[in-house]
């Protein structure tokens, strides 16, 4: 999961510049998205999340670290848009309940990402999934992903990365 754990990371430290709605309103006359989703930080989240996805094959394939997941590049760049992907419908969604960017709404915040991406996996390699993405495995990432989402998110928070701790 790190190619998809990464991107929002990396999408809110390297982010900025023109949002993804470009600043448009929906028929609600709510944004979109909100400017915390700009292209900048979807490309170079995405980007980091293929650069550690690629660090895995070559720590596999060069140094025999064969407990990490035999990704391809495919499943490494379907992780890590998918991330960003369930990130940014989770943000529709919140704008069409009217909750302000920013604002915590447990659950959804803390497993968007995996819906996004292995939701992707799922269409797009589904043998892959399956060979990989075990009822251990995926135990697993239910348990650390909210927890990698609160200490990413307090650490974003107190470098001044993020304006709220969650």
């Amino acid at each position: 999961m790190l190619p998809a754990y990464v991107p929002n990371s990396a999408a809110a430290a390297l982010g900025g510049g023109t949002p993804v709605d470009m600043g448009k309103t929906w028929s609600d006359g709510r944004r979109v998205l909100g400017d915390g989703k700009t292209w900048r930080g979807f490309v170079l989240g995405v980007a980091c999340g293929v650069v550690v996805g690629i660090a895995q094959i070559v720590a596999r394939d060069a140094f025999g670290f064969t407990s990490l997941p035999a990704h391809t590049l495919t499943t490494v760049c379907i992780l890590a848009f998918g991330a960003l992907l369930g990130d940014m419908a989770k943000s529709f969604v919140k704008r069409r309940l009217g909750k302000e960017s920013g604002e915590e709404w447990l659950i959804a915040d803390q497993y968007d990402l995996v819906v996004g991406s292995l939701g992707l996996l799922i269409v797009f390699q589904y043998d892959w999934f399956m060979e990989n993405v075990t009822l251990g495995v995926f135990i697993w990432i239910l348990i650390l992903t909210p927890l990698l989402h609160r200490a990413a998110n307090i650490i974003g928070y107190l470098i001044g990365v993020k304006k709220v701790p969650w």
